[in-house]
């Protein structure tokens, strides 16, 4: 009884040990980002953005507008890109539109950087998302033939007191910063405890053999369990604790972590996601299964192309 104590504090020790030096290491780039991109909404920069982008809306079948939800989604987040659809009168075919680019490419800043830290190429990472996002937003303009009713939002807009002043704005920037480090904290802390706890009791390799055939199915070995599950869940921002730890004690391999990554790009967050949509009167299935389908397809098609070393050597043998 008093191992099994020792055993539970230790890894509770561990646990938050490991939690806060990840909150301290992703704290320091979600800090500065938030500040910078709250300040700059108060700026001409974004409005400057949103002009730059409207020219080529009608690629998507959208109006000029349209623009503004498009750029607050990629330059903030999914909660940013809604207040902007909700400012706006449109159809469920463009909402539905705008919701679908901005779930592949939302809050691009704090995501790529976090991307970086475990090791994907930048490249990789613009060139998925918003090419994901840019690609559904064709297709669905040139496919999609409903949705010409007006849609029916079941919220409002939040009223925001617009701050006056640099000093305001930037009160305002540390508030939101502050809180966006305090969130991840509250989200990661028992996270990495709940991980240290199941690596201790060595229930890891049993979670990873019960995923281990959709992790097969995608091209990457069981061990990268733990990180598709954190992005699927709660996001690459929030999950990045357990993606770091795991490329770093699990053994996980450059190509299975990018090509984890190359699936969560497509679809993380999946459920809270999803969900935040629902009030916007557009068919939410639909999207669920576009983002989750098209994680797998991408996936599978890298894993395909990007053999194993390993399998390089062995098919040279065999030949």
């Amino acid at each position: 009884m008093n191992a099994n104590n020792i055993a539970l504090s230790t890894t509770a020790r561990n646990g938050l040990k490991s939690g806060l030096k990840t909150t301290w290491s992703l704290g320091k780039i979600i800090f500065p980002i938030t500040l910078i991109i709250t300040i700059l909404q108060f700026t001409p920069i974004l409005p400057w953005l949103v002009e730059l982008v409207s020219p080529i809306m009608h690629i998507f079948g959208l109006r000029g507008e349209a623009a503004v939800p498009i750029v607050l989604g990629n330059t903030l987040n999914l909660y940013a890109g809604i207040a902007g659809i909700i400012s706006l009168e449109l159809t469920v075919k463009e909402v539905f539109i705008i919701a679908v680019m901005i779930s592949f490419a939302h809050n691009l800043f704090i995501e790529t950087a976090v991307a970086l830290k475990v090791g994907v190429k930048l490249w990789l990472v613009i060139v998925v998302r918003l090419g994901l996002a840019v690609l559904s937003g064709i297709l669905l303009n040139l496919f999609w033939t409903g949705g010409s009713e007006i849609a029916q939002y079941g919220l409002t807009p939040q009223a925001e007191v617009i701050p006056e002043g640099f000093w305001q704005i930037f009160l305002l920037g540390v508030e939101k910063a502050s809180f966006g480090v305090l969130q991840l904290a509250m989200i990661v802390l028992p996270l990495m405890l709940f991980v240290q706890f199941v690596k201790d009791r060595n229930y890891l390799e049993y979670f990873s053999k019960g995923l281990a055939p959709f992790t097969k199915l995608i091209g990457v070995k069981p061990n990268a369990s733990m990180t598709l599950v954190a992005g699927l869940l709660i996001g690459l921002a929030y999950g990045a604790g357990v993606m770091i730890q795991a490329v770093q004690e699990d053994g996980v391999s450059k190509r299975d972590i990018t090509l984890a990554f190359i699936f969560l790009m497509a679809c993380h967050a999946v459920i809270e996601d999803t969900l935040l949509f629902l009030p916007l009167g557009i068919p939410i299935w639909p999207l669920f299964m576009i983002r989750l389908v098209t994680a797998i397809l991408l996936t599978v098609t890298v894993s395909v192309l990007w053999k194993r070393p390993r399998e390089k050597e062995e098919s040279v043998v065999d030949c």
